[in-house]
């Protein structure tokens, strides 16, 4: 089906000439119009339908050429809102595009439109604002898609995107494609430019850790190819074959039990990548505990929204320095760490546990990791965290990829 191809397939067909980029972006527009899952919720039809158009008639192109996308609402789009879910934003419009849409066009993407965000970005378990409303997750939309980023994971698993960028502080890009069954990759801390990624009229955040900018697709490769031409230049990865791979793992902690289905399906995506040849080492790195570097993650997070000072900083930054040159000296020997994306399936109303969904997560932002979020099936979408060496995206990526041939990858709703 044309609205569940990947990007770089897309990308492909029209760089060919058996996809047209403007009939193309003509139908996947009228596609937004008729969904009710409120995922895409601005559209820029008459731009993207003249880029589009104006992509057909060149010869040579971008890696993105004339393939339509869309961007988090939180991100500054020429002429498009930019309101972060916020009443008091809601008659402001940017001016200018942030860089990373700037980067992107420049690879000749398609911005239709954008997505919804959760208000304000402050909610890593569902998408909702007092400007557009709820976004509901196509694989059951009595479920969350997940926050802040779900608006881009539900347009993604719904086929109303070939690509979106968001954004992840405390899991807001890795929950979202959990619970909807797509990708998305958080970055190494400050691989991308986070200007024009900010609520209007706010001066710039004195410290921009832990927050990160990164793609939501439908394949591991799209997520490298967006990455490409947003962030600073990859390093290759360490292995190209899934059976050269060494990998760690952990699929449960008493700290942030699992439930069963999650526990399930990991273990049996595990035990897969064992048969196809990875080296599977079980167990927590030398000097890392979960639980600890989880609250220290909340302090990060608490600090980033203090904008300033803050009593104990210097202590807490000791100790993420402390747990980042733990996972440094792990990654010397091992490839890849594997752990649950988030405890659960996309849920109805989690209660006491809400909170929870930051712990797994947790392990690569605050050391500021690459981490990829890679569906691994279930009846709903399970979240395989797929954690990389430092400013070794790569390598991740590449795992996750290559993984997909033996776990599963995107599936379309109802497949």
């Amino acid at each position: 089906m044309t609205f569940f191809r990947t990007a770089t397939e897309v990308a492909a067909g029209i760089r060919r000439g058996t996809l047209s980029s403007r009939e193309l972006t003509e139908r996947l527009l009228a596609r937004i119009d008729a969904d009710d899952l409120n995922a895409v919720v601005v559209t820029d039809r008459d731009t993207a339908l003249a880029a589009a158009a104006a992509a057909d008639r060149v010869a040579t192109a971008g890696p993105l050429h004339g393939v339509p996308i869309t961007v988090k609402e939180a991100f500054d789009v020429a002429g498009l809102p930019t309101t972060w879910g916020e009443p008091a934003f809601a008659g402001h419009i940017a001016d200018r595009d942030a860089v990373v849409v700037e980067r992107l066009r420049a690879a000749g993407a398609i911005v239709v439109g954008k997505t919804n965000a959760h208000h304000l970005l402050a909610d890593f378990g569902q998408t909702a604002n007092p400007v557009y409303g709820r976004t509901l997750n196509p694989r059951d939309r009595t479920r969350t898609p997940g926050g802040s980023s779900g608006g881009a994971a539900a347009a993604l698993a719904a086929g109303l995107s070939f690509l979106d960028y968001g954004s992840d502080l405390a899991g807001s890009i890795r929950i979202p494609a959990a619970y909807c069954g797509v990708y998305g990759l958080k970055p190494t801390a400050g691989t991308v430019p986070l200007q024009g990624f900010q609520p209007p009229g706010a001066p710039p955040p004195k410290r921009e850790f832990p927050s990160a900018v990164g793609p939501l697709a439908r394949s591991a490769a799209d997520l490298r190819l967006a990455l490409s031409v947003t962030g600073e230049r990859l390093d290759p990865s360490r292995r190209s074959r899934l059976a050269d791979f060494r990998a760690g793992v952990v699929l449960d902690d008493p700290a942030c039990p699992v439930t069963a289905e999650v526990g399930e399906v990991l273990s049996d995506a595990v035990d897969a990548l064992a048969r196809a040849g990875v080296e599977v080492r079980e167990g927590w790195p030398d000097g890392v505990d979960p639980a600890g570097q989880a609250e220290a993650f909340g302090f990060q997070v608490e600090w980033f929204f203090a904008n300033g000072d803050v009593d104990g900083a210097g202590e807490q930054e000791r100790r993420r320095l402390a747990y980042a040159a733990a996972w440094d000296r792990y990654f010397r020997d091992v490839d890849v760490f594997l752990c649950p994306a988030v405890f659960t399936t996309a849920f109805r109303n989690l209660g006491d546990r809400y909170a929870d969904q930051a712990f797994w997560i947790a392990q690569a932002s605050l050391p500021g990791l690459p981490a990829v979020s890679a569906p691994a099936g279930g009846t709903l979408p399970v979240g395989l965290q797929v954690i990389g060496p430092a400013h070794e995206d790569d390598t991740a990526l590449t795992f996750a990829e290559l993984a997909a041939a033996v776990v599963g990858g995107f599936t379309a709703p109802g497949e």
